[in-house]
């Protein structure tokens, strides 16, 4: 069976191993961003996708635009033999469907939620900050539409109290690469159908803006709780103290009642581990990681240790 792999980010890389290590699975080429620059210095920097197709001797393909350039691309993955089917997974670009129709049985998308809910851009933030029960992945058969096609294959996991968007997005990567081998597999050699999504229940994932992570302390805690884990990892929840931008990484809802505390935003507690600001409604939240701007991420501790945060302080503008 050859597999044409569209992919980019840290994401799509159990995915490309797990079918580079399937018996029988022969990733023929790839399809992965272009170059970019990257860190401090903007050093041209391969995707993670590329530099392990690499390693394993496998045909890179990195178009800018593949609706453009397609065309021209086309007579070379021609050469490389005929492609059973096409698997992607985070590969950041809208496939056309010269490209949809070009493997033999299309192509599958590994999306990152419980389809026809968070369709598109960022399903797995979107999950966790509305406070779903549980995400998953879904092995779906790709159309020309924003995750609209129909679904071979679920795979659910409960979201605990403890995720935030960066171990949900681990949980989900390996879930989906766990399955990849064996649907594909199935899809290759007809004993797998798949089945239209529901018009009920369809909900849109919009990407994450820099302006709504700041931090509203008028809302609930619960709110603001859930909405700091979900963009734990990136861009991050922020606030800001005395003219640097303080981003919150994770918080829960506290226990205690903050009904004395009249303004949101006011640092009730800041003693030892333990930092807990008021939100709206008289509830709080307790810090327990957070990053002052131009510092590194440290636990609740650690900041009291080296910051004078005192109580009755309030944040934001």
């Amino acid at each position: 069976m050859r597999v044409l792999f569209f992919g980019t980010p840290d994401f799509s890389l159990p995915t490309l191993q797990a079918l580079i290590n399937a018996p029988g699975v022969t990733v023929g080429a790839v399809f992965t961003q272009p170059d970019r620059p990257s860190g401090r210095g903007s050093k041209i920097t391969m995707s993670p996708i590329k530099e392990l197709a690499l390693a394993h001797n496998i045909p890179v393909f990195q178009p800018t635009s593949l609706r453009k350039e397609f065309h021209t691309l086309r007579e070379d993955l021609s050469e490389l033999g005929p492609f059973d089917i096409g698997v992607v997974i985070a590969f950041g670009q809208i496939l056309p469907k010269e490209v949809l129709e070009f493997p033999t049985h299309g192509c599958v998308n590994i999306h990152a939620s419980l389809l026809p809910r968070w369709r598109g851009a960022a399903p797995i933030q979107r999950a966790l900050q509305s406070g779903d029960a549980e995400t998953g992945v879904c092995m779906m058969q790709m159309d020309v539409g924003l995750d609209t096609g129909a679904v071979y294959t679920e795979h659910r996991i409960p979201i605990e109290s403890s995720d935030t968007g960066s171990t949900l997005h681990d949980k989900l990567s390996s879930l989906g690469a766990a399955h990849i081998a064996t649907t594909i597999g199935k899809i290759v050699d007809g004993s797998l159908a798949a089945t239209p999504q529901p018009t009920d229940g369809v909900t849109y994932a919009s990407k994450i803006t820099t302006e709504e992570c700041k931090i509203d302390w008028s809302l609930p805690a619960s709110q603001i709780a859930l909405s700091v884990r979900a963009f734990s990892s990136w861009p991050g929840a922020f606030t800001v103290w005395r003219g640097k931008r303080l981003k919150i990484l994770f918080a829960l809802e506290s226990k205690r009642s903050h009904t004395n505390v009249h303004v949101p935003g006011t640092v009730a507690y800041a003693q030892g581990d333990r930092i807990e600001i008021a939100c709206g409604d008289g509830t709080g939240i307790r810090v327990t990681e957070l990053q002052l701007e131009g510092k590194k991420r440290m636990p609740t501790g650690e900041f009291l240790r080296g910051a004078a945060f005192p109580e009755g302080e309030v944040l934001g503008d």
